[in-house]
């Protein structure tokens, strides 16, 4: 049997709260989800003007990196962005229903190489949205301090 790394409430609070901070800093409305490792929110927030279609793409963008266990840029990186048009994934972003998301602003959460959940970001363009992103993964580091390694694949390129 595997022991597994479980997200906590608390974690995620402090998440959410240091994306949105990052959001005010540099002056963009955000709704930022923060999911468990099955793609389910633990928290959405969406700040005071900011888009009401928020809520839902930055959850499908958490669902996405928590479920596929990468970031969601990484489908639409040309020239071999699996879902780019000719690729092996085009068309997977009609998966789920439609919440399959395959552009910026979703990262998965991995802690010592495990992926625990998601965090999407909606609001603003995709630089924006991927500051909020690694400034919530970078609150989780500070959290769990030295005994744990998150991985932030904001600017993975592969």
């Amino acid at each position: 049997m595997k022991s597994a790394l479980k997200l906590e409430i608390d974690e995620a609070r402090a998440m959410a709260r240091a994306a949105l901070a990052k959001a005010r800093e540099i002056g963009v409305m955000e709704t930022v989800c923060i999911t468990d490792e099955g793609g389910f929110p633990l928290v959405l927030e969406r700040m005071d003007g900011a888009r009401v279609t928020g809520p839902q793409i930055a959850w499908n963008k958490a669902f996405t990196a928590a479920g596929h266990k990468r970031s969601t840029h990484l489908f639409n990186t040309p020239p071999n962005g699996p879902a780019l048009p000719g690729n092996e994934a085009f068309g997977i972003q009609w998966s789920f229903e439609g919440r399959f998301a395959v552009f910026v602003g979703g990262f998965p959460i991995v802690v010592n190489g495990e992926v625990i959940g998601g965090v999407g970001l909606s609001g603003g363009n995709g630089e924006q949205d991927t500051a909020c992103g690694v400034a919530a993964l970078q609150a989780l580091q500070d959290l769990l301090g030295a005994r744990s390694e998150v991985l932030v694949q904001a600017d993975i390129k592969k």
